[in-house]
């Protein structure tokens, strides 16, 4: 599967049933030497009604990715966002 497959594709988690954000607003961590996807890097802004925004940033390991479909990706995830 090529990045281009899945630039777009909103990633869910199937713990929670929140959208985590797209894929084209993601980092991925990628192995050098063979080129395989790590782990997705999601970025959230955390505020309180608009006042002083943080962003955090969310790891989630290729292995927590069930299903890639036609418009979004799912992935199963407990950690803490």
């Amino acid at each position: 599967m090529n990045l281009s497959e899945i630039a777009g594709k909103e990633i869910v988690n199937l713990v929670s049933g929140e959208r985590l954000g797209v894929v084209g607003e993601c980092d991925l961590i990628i192995d050098e030497t063979t080129g395989k996807i790590l782990a997705l890097l999601i970025p959230k802004e955390k505020g309180f009604f608009g006042l002083k925004k943080e962003k955090s940033v969310l790891e989630v390991p290729w292995r927590s990715v069930k299903k890639i479909g036609n418009d979004m990706i799912i992935i199963e995830y407990d950690g803490v966002y």
